[in-house]
């Protein structure tokens, strides 16, 4: 973000030397160029950094919603099966 911000100046600065001579003014703009082009392969990395970053938080969520839809199904199958016990025993005492 500060590198784009930096080319921006740069690229102003390169417009204000415009007044200078043609071989400095160029020289300006050859500079503010290369800024711009640095600071747009630094934003494609952090961009690339980022989203691999995403993918990964997306898999480590999806495993821990499996793990808990496993967990809650046990849960259930217990209670299912305490509640047939229970059931049964009721049926006994009738």
């Amino acid at each position: 973000m500060r590198k784009i911000i930096l080319a921006a100046a740069a690229a102003g600065a390169a417009l204000s030397l415009s007044a200078c001579s043609g071989k400095e003014a160029d020289e300006a703009v050859a500079a503010a160029s290369d800024a711009a082009t640095d600071a747009g392969s630094e934003a494609a990395a952090a961009g690339s950094e980022a989203a691999a970053a995403g993918a990964e938080a997306a898999k480590e969520g999806a495993a821990a919603v499996e793990t808990a839809a496993a967990a809650a199904g046990d849960a259930a199958k217990d209670a299912a099966g305490d509640a047939a016990k229970a059931a049964e025993e009721a049926a006994k005492k009738m």
